[in-house]
């Protein structure tokens, strides 16, 4: 098994995963990530903001998928992106009827979060969502500090 700075098997790369837990979203679901400021609460803003960020992924290669606890869910993969490699690490927390109530992901390094943040804004440009990611210019200017 490689790691998200080689590329990974390609062997065990997969385009076709859907979670199981995104069908089941709680009406007051959250959602936090390393490419975001701030938390995204409810069902349909989750869909929505998941459903483009799965599509940036070219694909995953999954290390770990499984339950997480007594009342979760977590997925640990490795992917290529535009910006090139990058990690990812979702942990779900699952009510007692097994709605998902929380989400938190985890992308490493931190080229990949930016970028990964600045396409989502891009995408999300003139909509409630776009406050959430980075505007180009910020990415630009975030990874030219951390070059320096």
């Amino acid at each position: 098994m490689g790691t998200y700075l080689d590329g990974g098997d390609p062997a065990r790369q997969r385009t076709d995963y859907y979670p199981a837990w995104l069908d089941n979203l709680a009406d007051d679901v959250t959602m936090e990530a390393s490419v975001m400021d701030g938390v995204i609460r409810g069902a349909q803003a989750v869909r929505t903001v998941l459903g483009y960020a799965r599509t940036l992924y070219d694909y995953q290669e999954f290390v770990y998928v499984g339950e997480h606890g007594p009342n979760g869910f977590a997925e640990d993969y490795l992917s290529r992106m535009a910006a090139g490699p990058i990690g990812s690490v979702v942990v779900v927390r699952l009510d007692e009827e097994g709605l998902t109530r929380g989400i938190v992901i985890s992308h490493r390094p931190l080229r990949a979060v930016v970028t990964w943040s600045r396409l989502m804004g891009e995408h999300f440009a003139g909509t409630p969502y776009a406050d959430y990611f980075l505007t180009p210019a910020l990415a630009r200017e975030l990874l030219a500090e951390s070059a320096g």
